[in-house]
C-alpha cells in the first residue's frame, strides 16, 4: 500500500526521494511495503554492491536484512526526520508513518538509525 499522492522524484544532492502532491497529517500511515529477507551470508554479499545503501538490518536479532519494495529504499535519511518507519517481522512488512503535518510538495524523510529523532551519526557522517 502506497497512498496515491506520494511520488519519486529527483532530491538534491540525494539522488532521489519520495515526495507527497498532498498535505499529510501527522501520525499518517502512508505506505507498508512487504519485504524480501536475506541471510547474514547474503548481506556479506550485498555489502559489495550498491544495494548496500538501500537494505535493512532485519530480524529481532538484526541477523539478517531485507530489501523492502515499494518506495521505501527511496526515502532519504535526515536526523530530524518527518517519518519513522517500522518493522513487522512476524508479516514481512516495512511501514511508513508521518511524524508531524507534511506540506504538499515536501520530501518525506527517515532517519536510518531507526527512530525518527535518533541524532547518533551514521556511518556516512562518522568521521
Amino acid at each position: 500500500m502506497i497512498l496515491p499522492f506520494l511520488f519519486s522524484g529527483p532530491a538534491d544532492e540525494m539522488g532521489r526521494g519520495v515526495f507527497t502532491s498532498e498535505n499529510i497529517e501527522a501520525g499518517t500511515l502512508v505506505e507498508i511495503a512487504p519485504v524480501i529477507v536475506m541471510t547474514a551470508d547474503e548481506r556479506k554479499l550485498l555489502d559489495q554492491t550498491l544495494l548496500h545503501d538501500y537494505i535493512f538490518e532485519w530480524g529481532e536479532n538484526n541477523d539478517q536484512c531485507c530489501m523492502a519494495l515499494g518506495y521505501v529504499p527511496l526515502y532519504n535519511h535526515s536526523y530530524s526526520s518527518n517519518c519513522e518507519y517500522e518493522m513487522d517481522f512476524e508479516a514481512g512488512h516495512i511501514q511508513i508513518r508521518t511524524m508531524r503535518f507534511i506540506k504538499a510538495g515536501e520530501e518525506l524523510f527517515i532517519n536510518y538509525n531507526g527512530k525518527w529523532n535518533d541524532k547518533t551519526p551514521l556511518w556516512f557522517d562518522a568521521k
